[in-house]
């Protein structure tokens, strides 16, 4: 797959999954059923391109350290939100109604660490990582500064609130396209592409 493409899909599987979300909810509870699955399959496969970009992004900052250690927590992070999207399906497929999802999350929450690691500490991660990566590309003038900015505003506005998690998607699409351009004007593998000028 042309890795160009991951720095697009992403924002607009996570858009979706945000849409989808809201739909759900719409009577009052979300889940079980096909808003619920379609929605988090969207998601993760959001979450599966967003290694890519990570990957991408790193190359970009010269694979030093800094990106290199960036990008580590980044991914774990990544496979802590595909986990804890991944309970979420089965808790969905075993249930018949949303009162017995809720029991069967209570038992998930009960099971030590898996509160902190899978739904608190390891998908923030994931956020502050792919902030502090794109703030490195800005200080390394790879992209603009305004960059950064729009990828925080889409880690934090869903803590805000959930509902504008599409919102929060399409400024992250917006930082994302410069940041395919860099993909595409790289010269070979290994190299570090030019400053931005987009």
């Amino acid at each position: 797959m042309n890795p160009r493409i991951a720095f697009i899909a992403a924002p607009l599987l996570v858009m979706a999954y945000g849409v989808i979300r809201i739909l759900d909810g719409l009577d009052g509870s979300r889940g079980p059923g096909l808003a619920w699955t379609s929605g988090h399959l969207a998601f993760m496969a959001a979450l599966i391109l967003f290694v890519s970009t990570f990957l991408q992004m790193r190359r970009m900052a010269g694979g030093n350290v800094l990106s290199t250690v960036t990008t580590g927590l980044g991914v774990f992070g990544i496979l802590t939100l595909f986990v804890q999207f991944g309970i979420d399906l089965v808790v969905g497929f075993m249930s018949a109604d949303h009162a017995a999802m809720s029991v069967l999350f209570d038992q998930v929450q009960a099971v030590p660490g898996v509160p902190i690691l899978i739904y608190q500490g390891g998908p923030l991660l994931f956020f502050a990582a792919q902030t502090a990566i794109v703030a490195q590309l800005a200080v390394q003038r790879r992209v603009k500064a305004w960059t950064p900015v729009l990828v925080l505003l889409d880690c934090v506005l869903p803590f805000a609130n959930k509902d504008l998690m599409p919102l929060g998607a399409l400024f992250l699409l917006i930082s994302f396209v410069p940041l395919a351009g860099q993909v595409s004007r790289t010269a070979k593998p290994g190299s570090a592409p030019a400053p931005s000028l987009v």
